[in-house]
């Protein structure tokens, strides 16, 4: 695996992790409790943090040669909550 799949792999679990504390303490806080900080704090994060994966999405793209559908891909399972570990088992697992 070379250097920016490496990259791709590692943002893409952490923008993962990103979006389920978002949805599974901030969202929860927000609507139930009335608490709304953990939404704003948790959304900025996760929002550099999407940014950075669609980053280095642009990056793994040109540099290790993805096809496009890999790469549209990538970016739709990142819409979907748990989307980025599959796509991170599937297509970027140090095993396969």
């Amino acid at each position: 695996m070379d250097k920016a799949s490496k990259q791709f792999r590692m943002i893409a679990i952490i923008e993962g992790w990103s979006f389920v504390l978002l949805l599974l303490i901030g969202m929860p806080l927000k609507y139930m409790a009335g608490i709304p900080l953990p939404v704003k704090i948790l959304g900025w994060i996760h929002g550099v943090l999407f940014v950075a994966y669609c980053g280095l999405l642009l990056n793994v793209w040109i540099s290790s040669g993805w096809h496009f559908f890999k790469v549209a891909l990538a970016l739709l399972v990142s819409f979907i909550p748990l989307g980025t570990f599959w796509f991170e088992r599937k297509y970027l697992n140090e095993n396969h």
